[in-house]
């Protein structure tokens, strides 16, 4: 019998998966999202966590970027 788990596939570079699995092990365990981690640049998750982690990187990415002072 074959089981199959419902899942988004997450495909990026080394640094933004390390900051998602970072995300994930700062989460309490009741709400880990990754399910399994393929390599460096690819990850299986939850699907219900798309958006909280859409805003959770969006928010990482304004954080580190750069703006030239005026």
């Amino acid at each position: 019998m074959v089981n199959a788990t419902k899942g988004l596939f997450i495909s990026c570079d080394i640094p933004m998966a390390q900051f998602i699995i970072n995300f994930n092990a700062s989460l309490p365990a009741s709400q880990k999202f990754i399910i399994h981690v393929l390599d460096n640049t690819h990850l299986f998750v939850q699907p219900h966590m798309a958006d909280m982690l859409r805003n959770a990187i969006a928010e990482f990415r304004e954080q580190n970027s750069y703006e030239k002072p005026t």
